[in-house]
């Protein structure tokens, strides 16, 4: 069974590893002090669709990514893994969207690139953000079927597919017709390696904003290498090309608002021995609270 999987994959910060400088005087996110990474999830997420793609020939996986032109990057390490492609959604007029707005956008790349998808699959949640509600979001607005905290495909035999789910408390087996949008946990099988000729055929693969002039790839010796071969251009695609409404995009379309970002930073104090009296107790709990550490 020929398959058509989109992959939705997101470069984020690498807030696993948080120093005193990740924040900005403003209270937002100083991106610059963090390296940028293939979000954790997104790669639990493309193992399962090169599984069924290895399972199913003549199965396509294609990434769509949303960002700037360094988040083509991310197509990059699929595609070294076994994506045949990606798209990069970049466009000034998505700067600034949440997950309505992000949803929103990637759910039209979707129509617009991929219109007879079967498996739209992608990470739980980013860890810069951990909402896990873009995966649903894009499902409601594509009308279709979604299995979320996916942990393993089980079977894909008639166009129904059967997925185990881990959940608090334990794990479900659950089938569903096609199309279908998955979301996979981190607990899933993790990504498997770079394939080394993939790397080779691939590490120079650029999408448009990338080899535009004044990047310096253009003047490259192996610039010429673009015309002959296709394979090497990642597509790029803005808010027109998708036919994108703008008030749905970006900070136009964003109902979320960030009041304030805390960075808190432990510091180790003088030790306390604590009764187990009321008043320790209530004490210890209205310092924890004040410090930020717990609520």
């Amino acid at each position: 069974m020929k398959l058509n999987i989109v992959v939705l994959a997101k470069q984020v910060p690498d807030t696993r590893n948080v120093g005193p400088d990740a924040m900005t005087p403003e209270g937002t996110v100083n991106r610059s002090a963090l390296p940028a990474i293939f979000n954790p999830e997104d790669l639990n997420a493309l193992e399962q669709a090169l599984r069924l793609k290895d399972a199913n020939p003549g199965t396509t996986v294609h990434v769509i990514t949303m960002g700037p032109g360094r988040a083509a990057e991310v197509i990059r390490e699929a595609m070294y893994r076994g994506a045949d492609g990606g798209y990069l959604l970049t466009d000034r007029a998505f700067a600034g969207a949440d997950t309505l707005a992000t949803s929103y956008a990637l759910s039209t790349a979707i129509q617009h690139v991929c219109p007879n998808v079967d498996l739209i699959i992608g990470g739980r949640q980013a860890i810069d953000g951990d909402t896990a509600q873009v995966g649903p979001q894009v499902a409601e607005k594509l009308g279709m079927n979604q299995i979320t905290y996916t942990e393993e495909v089980l079977s894909l035999e008639d166009g129904v597919i059967t997925v185990r789910r881990h959940i608090d408390g334990g794990v479900e087996t659950v089938q569903s017709p096609l199309p279908v949008v998955l979301t996979v946990n981190g607990s899933a099988a993790p990504c498997r390696p770079r394939n080394v000729r993939r790397v080779m055929q691939f590490k120079r693969a650029l999408a448009p904003m990338e080899l535009a002039p004044g990047t310096g790839y253009s003047d490259l010796p192996y610039a010429g290498q673009y015309e002959q071969k296709p394979y090497l251009k990642i597509a790029q695609l803005t808010c027109a090309d998708v036919n994108a409404d703008l008030q749905q995009c970006g900070l136009a379309g964003s109902p979320t608002k960030v009041k304030a970002v805390e960075n808190i930073v432990f510091k180790a104090k003088e030790s306390k021995v604590l009764t187990d009296s009321d008043e320790d107790i209530n004490g210890l709990i209205v310092e924890l609270l004040a410090s930020h550490t717990i609520g």
